[in-house]
């Protein structure tokens, strides 16, 4: 039941009007002819159909459901498939390590120099679809740089609730930790990526007290984060189609929003977002910046030129690409 406000001069109640029926009424020639009426109803339902920073669900639609904006994005994947399949098949790769008891708990660990860096990469899909097969290519251009490259799986909704995904991805760095000697990696330099979904994930990760978590770990448990067009504030989902797996309401949102939830160190950040991104992503990124950016805490943004959601990751598995240079400046030193 939508209740009207006394100011706009209504006194009754609509129940069961959905944006297409308020549509209908505004455009009725009784509110057209008395154009104080029209305006005050106007005003109304953009200010009753609006569900978070004055956007609708079908704007709020538009800003995050990004697949439909890649007209040939089916394509796309097969292609993605098909060159991690050739990657894998080349490299020295172990292949499904596991780290926790979930039948996704498991992780490809891509060898770069032995007692090098390792870099984790968590994957996107708004925690609800994907798969590490499908993003091994991204650790090409950093094994040849020297770093190890861990893409890892992790439980998806609704067969979990979205809770119970960053401590997954908890565990899987504290497994790579408690075994770096005999996987032959610097557990002094981990690094973690992670685009979309694993964008918040990774911001989740800079926000996690590792002593806590585990005692025997180092507050500085984690070197660098670099989250791409991740999701800081997931209250906007709420309201969308993309809520179907994670079913959040707005407290879990809230709970599981990096934006509120401080780093808790001075680990530097890149923080990345598409150039061609919709506004809401690129907004997503400079608040979390502007928010726990400080003198000692390098949080830089960048925005991968003429790039949108997807194209992003191509760029960045493009060793002279600025976005794959400025992300292992970070991750390699």
């Amino acid at each position: 039941m939508i209740a009207l406000p006394s100011r706009y001069g209504f006194r009754r109640s609509f129940g069961r009007y959905d944006r297409n029926s308020l549509k209908a009424i505004e455009s009725r020639p009784c509110f057209v002819a008395h154009s104080d009426v029209g305006f005050g109803f106007h005003q109304f339902w953009r200010e009753i159909m609006a569900l978070y920073r004055g956007m609708d669900a079908e704007e709020l639609e538009f800003q995050y459901e990004l697949r439909n904006k890649e007209p040939d994005f089916d394509a796309l994947v097969v292609r993605w498939m098909e060159r991690c399949a050739a990657f894998r098949e080349e490299s020295d790769v172990a292949l499904d390590l596991r780290y926790g008891p979930a039948e996704r708990e498991v992780l490809d660990l891509f060898r770069g120099a032995e007692g090098g860096p390792v870099l984790v990469y968590i994957h996107g899909g708004y925690w609800q679809r994907g798969d590490k097969a499908m993003y091994s290519f991204v650790a090409e251009p950093f094994m040849k740089a020297g770093v190890n490259v861990s893409v890892i799986n992790y439980t998806l909704t609704p067969d979990c609730r979205l809770g119970d995904i960053a401590p997954q991805v908890r565990r899987a760095i504290t497994w790579l930790w408690h075994n770096a000697a005999d996987l032959k990696i610097d557990r002094e330099m981990i690094s973690v990526m992670g685009h979309s979904a694993g964008g918040h994930l990774t911001a989740m990760m800079m926000a996690t007290d590792w002593p806590a978590h585990d005692p025997a770990m180092p507050a500085d448990a984690i070197h660098a984060g670099v989250p791409i067009s991740g999701i800081f504030e997931l209250e906007p989902l709420v309201h969308t189609s993309i809520n179907q797996g994670p079913q959040m309401d707005v407290e879990e949102a809230k709970r599981e929003s990096p934006l509120f939830l401080a780093p808790t160190t001075d680990a530097p950040q890149l923080v990345v977002a598409g150039g061609n991104e919709t506004p809401e992503f690129k907004r997503q990124s400079d608040a979390y910046v502007e928010r726990y950016r400080t003198e000692n805490r390098v949080m830089e943004r960048h925005d991968v030129p003429n790039e949108n959601h997807f194209g992003e990751l191509e760029r960045l598995a493009e060793s002279d690409s600025e976005v794959f240079q400025r992300s292992i400046a970070l991750v390699g030193r």
